[in-house]
This record gives C-alpha cells, structure tokens and sequence, in this order.
C-alpha cells in the first residue's frame, strides 16, 4: 500500500462521506441543463448511462472507503511504534486494536452493541508505587472512529471510579452514543484500579484514598493529563488536533466537569456537568447524617452499636414512601397549574406546606400509616446536616414528587425488599472514611463495618477532618476534591459553554446546593451567568436519571448548538421511559430560575401544553 499521511487519509474519508451523500437517486437525470431542465430526446439513453455512471462510482467509491479503512487499521496497527511524542514523560500505548464496522461490545445489562469502525486504544501513564505499598497508574481507553466528525468527547467517570471505561460516550438512553457520530472517546480510571487496588479492611475499592497522589487524581488531578495525552494521540492518528473537545458527565463525572471548568478552563470548548457532586466531602456528611436519621427508627431506645445494617431497609416500607410522596404532592402538585404528579415550582414545596399534610398521614390503623417518629426523620433529613449548634455542614434538599421512589431510597435506606442498606452506606461511609477525610480511617471489610463507621461519626468532632492536613497530605480532601468555586471568568473569557441538568429527588447531591453556586456565579457576573452556563433541575429525577419524571433528554445535542451555532438553550424536552408513572409523557424541562407551567388547555402528557417562565 502506498504511504499516505495521516491527514490525507483524513482528507480522503471525509471526501467520501461527502461523496456518498451525492450519489444520484431514484428520478435523478445527469442530463440536466444548467437550469435543471432534462434534455428531454435523450432521456431514455440517458438514464441509463446516468445508471451505469451511478454504478460505477458506487464501484469506486467502495473500493476507495475500503482502501481508506486498511490504511487506516495500518496507522492504528503501528500507534503503539509511531507515538512517540507524549506531553507528559512516561505516558505509553499498552494495546492497539483496529475494530471494523459492526463489531461488537458487551453492554453493563449484558447485551451486546453494534459499533461503528475505530482504533481502540489503551494506554497508561504515571506508573508508581504509593506511600501504602500499592501499585498505581491512570489508565485510558481511547476510541478513534474512521469516520472522524474532528471533535473529542471526554467521558467523565462515576461513583470511586476505577474503571477504565468503555470510552463509548454514552449520552441519553434512545440517543446514539457519541462514537457513532464521529467523535473520539476517551475514557480513564482516575489513577487507580478497583481490581487490584481494592483493600477490604480499608474500605475495599475506596482503599486509594490511603495514598495522597491517588487521592488528588481521584479528585480530579488526572483529567488534564489524560485529556492531553488523548489529543496528542488524535494529532498523531489524524494529522490534526480536534476542532472542539467537550467534556460529558454525571454524579462523580459531573464534578469532574466542574473542576475542568474552574481549574483548566482551557481545555475545553463544552462542558455537561450533570448532578455535579462538585461538593463530595459535604455530601458524604449528609450521607452520615442521613444514616444516622433512618437508623434511629430501628428498635428506638436500643444502643446504636446494636443495631445492624440488613435492618436499615425495613424503617420505611414502600407503603410508608407513597403516603410521604402523597402528602407532598397534596401540598405543592398543583403550583405548576397541573395535577400531574409533578411538582413542577419545586423550589416552592417548603417544608411549612408538606407538613400538615405529612400530618394527615399519621395514624395507627394501619401497617402503611406513618408514624411522627417517621414524620421527625423526614424532617431532620430534608434540613440538612447540621453540627450541634446548628450550623450547616451541607445544603438542605427541595420537598419534590420523587421522594421514597426506587432510585431514591437505594441511596438512601436500600431497596423495599430488603438484603442492601443502601448506597449510602456501602459506598458513602466507606468513602467518608478513606477519602473524604484526614487521616483516612480503616474501617474494616463489610458493610456492617461500613454502617457502624457512619453512626459512630460525631459531626462536631469528625467534620473537620474534611479540612484538614497533614498525616503525609500536604492538601485537605476538599482541596483536592471540591469543585464549587463560583469563579468562572476564564472559562467564560474563552467562550465556553456549560450545561448542568439536576435532578430535584436526586438523594445524594442536592439540587439546592447547585443552584446556590448557580446564584453565586450570577452575582459574580453581574446577573449574566446564562450567558454561559444553564442549570437545568428536573423534577421528580433521581440521581442522574429515573424517579417519576421525564428523564430523558439530550443536554449533548444542546450543548453542541450552544457552542458551535450560538444557540442557547432556554428548554430541554424531555420524556419519560418505560419505567416511570406514564411512559412517553413529554415535558420542557427550563433553564432555572424558570418552571415549566401548564397552559390551561391541551393534554397533561404533552410537553406542548406547557411554557417555561
């Protein structure tokens, strides 16, 4: 094969694509004047020879795309021996492997998925050992389609991280993911793996947080790094540097956005930080506090060292949810003009509403009736964390139609059925204890451990250990791993653009706390934060998606318009899936401070029927 440079393949490919978009259809004449009239005497013979020509070039045009794709599964085949030029010393290409059209990957509810041609990269960088006697490296996987669209998608990651990723840019269920439209995917582990650096009697998979270094680029210290690497290697590949890089993610990923934004605004053009945990050490707090609160219907008066994790689940049964999420629909459904089962003005669902109607749901003559203890519980969880003189440790939560729903309790208590205390305890108190905090606390294996840990946590003593030092860590876990600064100047100067959706049940970062940094930026910038970032709360969501809500939509695509056509997103149209009180209900979900309100004609269930103000 003739040698071609990498930007001439480029160049030859995207012709192609354009080419293939050309090709003559069904009534198309190629003897047509320079006015677009046939010549008419010769139609028969013409078409035919339009036919063969069309023929002919689909010949070509075939065996060019498949000349292109050789060439192209050549130059990834030779990555691993032509990179040779890292931004960061030590940085090394582990595998290279060129996937052709329709290949196959394995799907996290173990399906298949159908991929569209690529170089399928894995690398590593920064290898060494840390101060816990522990190998560590930031791994990534990069994905490189034939069919380029010149943009790079960096997905952001989830939970502890320490997974690879499968660098697919996932974007909304329905929607293709980023790779099928073109885009380079890159993916990491944020510097440490979960298979091999997971430590049960230090809080399994949170056990890094024993490492300063790991611990940083969990924070975020890794994102940069990675996203450099992965230009260089496009650079290489394609013979140029993308023409826009955005950033996607949510919860731990959403954070990671956040600190893109406020530490290396430079990098990116757009940036879908969704349910940003950009306040992780705070929110782990109020995991403690929550568990805390629920555990405190288990056998009251008993000692809490007495109480176990499996009984957490059975404080409140799904019977006792509905009846919650009843008195609050009472109490604030119809501000939004619709009894729809959304409480659309959430931010006006004060607890002085709900109340007297949680009230009415207290009694005794029956296993569904609530109890005040329950009603007390409800209360304390929603104020917020707070130390013994009242002061607030992190944000309160909006009363909103999502409580008690499944993705909401499994953070909080576990499932109705019971066998799981939920997350907020097996990754929450685990999390607190290795990495939120200074020195890191061995807990011990189990989640039994993990829950005494949180109900043993004195929120006087132990929340300063969010801020401290020392103990071999030069910075605090908030330093290294808050994200929630409201000074986006430079990201703003550089054009960039920001779209944050939330949803108001999310159950472990609070959509109240992300529109106070909201407002925060909009007093900095004079009242014109929209001209740059859009926060977007969607009620009734859970955490990063499901809850009774419309909770499907495309932020990317928005996000796209923002940046490369100007266009800003005053709504996002969402719908709800399969799983939720009325499938295929649509909704505008509003940029915030607007809410969606009905019209007062037209159907509940379309998203017509409503305006943003």
């Amino acid at each position: 094969m003739e040698e071609r440079s990498a930007a001439a393949l480029f160049g030859k490919a995207a012709s192609l694509a354009a080419g293939f978009l050309l090709i003559a259809g069904p009534g198309f004449s190629v003897g047509a004047d320079s006015s677009g009239a046939t010549a008419g005497a010769a139609g028969t013979s013409d078409g035919t020879a339009a036919a063969d020509a069309a023929r002919t070039s689909d010949r070509a045009a075939s065996a060019d795309a498949a000349s292109v794709a050789n060439a192209l599964a050549e130059r990834c085949a030779q990555l691993a021996t032509t990179m040779r030029s890292w931004p960061e010393r030590g940085t090394k290409i582990v595998t290279v492997d060129w996937r052709a059209a329709d290949s196959t990957v394995r799907t996290p509810m173990g399906g298949t998925m159908k991929l569209a041609a690529h170089c399928e990269v894995t690398g590593v960088m920064r290898e060494r050992e840390g101060v816990d006697g522990q190998h560590y490296s930031i791994r990534f996987r990069l994905r490189l389609p034939e069919a380029w669209n010149q943009r790079f998608f960096f997905q952001g990651g989830g939970g502890t991280n320490g997974d690879i990723g499968d660098a697919l840019g996932n974007i909304s269920p329905g929607t293709p993911n980023a790779l099928s439209l073109g885009y380079a995917v890159v993916s990491q582990d944020s510097g440490h793996d979960n298979a091999r650096n997971s430590v049960p009697e230090r809080g399994g998979a949170a056990a890094f947080g024993f490492d300063p270094q790991a611990r940083a680029e969990f924070g975020g210290a890794s994102l940069k790094p990675v996203a450099d690497a992965a230009k260089a290697v496009l650079a290489s590949f394609y013979g140029r540097r993308p023409e826009r890089s955005y950033f996607v993610g949510c919860s731990k990923g959403g954070q990671e956005g956040m600190y893109l934004a406020q530490r290396h605004p430079e990098v990116f053009d757009g940036i879908v930080a969704a349910a940003p945990g950009f306040s992780l050490p705070r929110a782990a707090l109020a995991e403690a506090w929550d568990t805390q609160a629920f555990a405190s219907l288990i056998e009251p008066g008993k000692p809490a060292s007495e109480r176990k994790a499996e009984q957490l689940p059975a404080t409140f049964s799904k019977a006792h949810f509905e009846r919650v999420r009843s008195a609050v629909l009472e109490a604030c459904d119809a501000d939004d003009g619709a009894l729809d089962g959304i409480t659309g003005n959430w931010s006006a669902c004060a607890w002085e509403r709900v109340e007297p109607a949680l009230q009415k749901q207290v009694c005794s003559d029956s296993a569904d009736c609530l109890s005040k203890a329950q009603v007390e519980v409800i209360h304390r969880v929603y104020s917020g964390a707070k130390d013994s003189k009242g002061n607030s440790l992190y944000a309160s939560w909006p009363f909103d139609g999502g409580i008690g729903s499944d993705g909401w309790r499994i953070w909080k208590i576990g499932p109705p059925a019971g066998g799981f205390p939920g997350i907020n305890v097996a990754m929450g108190a685990t999390a607190l204890a290795s990495i939120f905090t200074t020195p890191p606390t061995p807990v011990g294996p189990g989640v039994d451990a993990a829950f005494r840990y949180a109900l043993s946590f004195d929120f006087d003593r132990d929340t300063p250990k969010v801020y401290a030092k020392g103990a071999g860590f030069k910075r605090s876990a908030w330093d290294d791993i808050s994200a929630r600064s409201p000074d986006l100047r430079k990201f703003r100067a550089r054009g960039a653009r920001m779209i944050v959706p939330h949803g108001v049940s999310d159950p472990v970062f609070s959509v109240n706390d992300t529109v106070a940094w909201y407002r925060e930026v909009d007093q900095r910038n004079s009242g014109k934060a929209a001209d740059f970032v859009r926060v977007f709360p969607v009620p009734g969501m859970a955490h990063c998606s499901g809850g009774p809500a419309t909770d499907q939509f495309n932020a990317f695509d928005a996000l796209v318009k923002w940046v490369e056509q100007g266009v800003a997103p005053e709504q996002l149209v969402a719908k709800a899936g399969p799983m939720s009180p009325w499938p295929g209900r649509t909704r505008p979900i509003c940029a915030y401070p607007k809410v969606a309100r009905y019209n007062g004609q037209g159907s509940i269930e379309d998203a017509e029927s409503f305006r943003c103000e």
